[in-house]
């Protein structure tokens, strides 16, 4: 059951998603698509109390529990910024706004960014957590707890990967590919210094009296 419902809660994730956007910018009824998305942390909370419910009821602890809380700390900790990134798009797909900023690609600019995705990370491991040593307590000592507890190193791990992931973007840069020099094709080409020019120049009386617009000789006596 708990399984099933992580599905539904992801695929009602989505789905108000896409309702909520449909709504504020192809249909021009912003309120209505803001309760839409914000119509979505119901989903966790719902999972949250079927879950409680559940171990409530006397069923034993399992990769299930673990699992539904992983799902809540992810979207705790990564939701806001996937709808924020989404809503950028849909604005300037169907809103007329200007289109959204890209994160950075290249040097510490890019390792920031990255430290901050990471952050979300770290906010999910948290979130999961203090929900599965929350479960632990309501449980008890007489049921069988550990594993929840293993869940909370497996939210753990996950964020480390992703932390020495995000580090490597600081410790090793990425650099920005070296642009080509532009090519000014009416710029005229510079004599080199020191070196005369490959045609001598001419004194005008050697120039052909008809090219200098002079008048010729039998021209001035006819005058």
């Amino acid at each position: 059951m708990i399984v099933t419902l992580i599905v539904v809660c992801e695929v009602g994730f989505w789905v108000l998603l896409a309702a909520g956007l449909a709504t504020r910018y192809l249909l021009k009824m912003p309120r209505t698509g803001l309760a839409l998305l914000l119509c979505e942390p119901l989903l966790e909370v719902l999972l949250l109390v079927v879950t409680a419910i559940d171990l409530k009821n006397g069923a034993d602890p399992s990769w299930r529990h673990g699992l539904a809380a992983l799902y809540i700390g992810y979207t705790v900790g990564h939701g806001h910024r996937t709808v924020k990134w989404l809503d950028g798009h849909a604005a300037h797909r169907f809103g007329g706004a200007p289109p959204p900023v890209k994160p950075p690609r290249y040097g510490m600019a890019r390792a920031r960014h990255e430290g901050m995705v990471w952050l979300g990370s770290v906010t999910a491991a948290a979130v999961a957590s203090g929900l599965l040593l929350l479960a632990a307590w309501y449980v008890g000592d007489d049921g069988n707890t550990e594993s929840l507890r293993s869940w909370i190193f497996v939210a753990w791990r996950a964020a480390g990967i992703h932390g020495l992931i995000a580090l490597s973007y600081a410790i090793w840069p990425k650099k920005a590919p070296k642009e080509a020099p532009e090519h000014d094709p009416g710029k005229t080409r510079e004599k080199a210094p020191g070196k005369a020019s490959a045609v001598p120049a001419r004194d005008p009386e050697d120039v052909p009296d008809l090219l200098v617009g002079r008048p010729r000789e039998d021209e001035e006596q006819v005058r």
